[in-house]
């Protein structure tokens, strides 16, 4: 079974859409609870809830990496990150029995790309991300390192990464006025916005 989330409705077939890779690519994960972080994307849910226009594509925030047993990690990157994020956004988690996988490598454990068209097979509907997030995590399936778990060494890297990371985003304003607003203190001359990876994953 390959799984993929995906905040629209009624989806009878996923199409491939062009991702931060510039491929036109499906993406799915063998794991249910790993597209669970797909369900929002905290760079854009920023953005409009601080009124921010923007029409291009969103950029997208991927704050996980994964233990050594192979199990998803959550990392939180600043103060109630996943709450902020996911609290209250429901989504749907689409079911593919079969798909054609590409030769395309993301390299992240149990995900698979398809470059066709996939028939969906089955749909759940997940009424509140965070939620499902946190019962995910009560059964072991992913583990969450959060902001007041962070060691000073983290911290330290995080705020490098940030810093260039927002040098190297010029042409994505919506990522900068994220990374700005949840990470004030980085940007003391002006205020407002988040940061790290940024994640793959498509809509549809």
């Amino acid at each position: 079974m390959f799984y993929h989330a995906s905040q629209v409705k009624d989806i009878k077939e996923l199409e491939p859409r062009i991702s931060n890779h510039g491929v036109p690519l499906i993406y799915f994960s063998k794991k249910r609870e790993n597209v669970l972080v797909y369900l929002s994307n905290a760079v854009e849910k920023y953005c409009k809830e601080t009124g921010f226009e923007y029409s291009g594509t969103w950029s997208k925030w991927g704050p996980y990496g994964f233990e050594k047993d192979g199990r998803q990690r959550l990392e939180e990157y600043y103060p109630d990150a996943l709450e902020k994020t996911y609290k209250g956004v429901s989504g749907y988690i689409y079911q593919a029995n079969h798909i054609e996988i590409s030769d395309f490598e993301v390299q992240i454990p149990d995900a698979a790309t398809s470059r066709l068209a996939v028939r969906v097979d089955g749909c759940e509907f997940v009424p509140d991300a965070y939620e499902a997030i946190l019962e995910a995590e009560k059964k072991g399936l992913i583990t969450i390192l959060r902001y007041h778990e962070m060691s000073d060494r983290m911290r330290e890297w995080n705020a490098r990464t940030i810093k260039q990371e927002y040098e190297a985003m010029q042409d994505h304003p919506e990522y900068r006025h994220f990374l700005k607003g949840n990470f004030p203190s980085l940007f003391p001359e002006k205020s407002h916005c988040t940061a790290s990876f940024m994640a793959k994953d498509t809509d549809k």
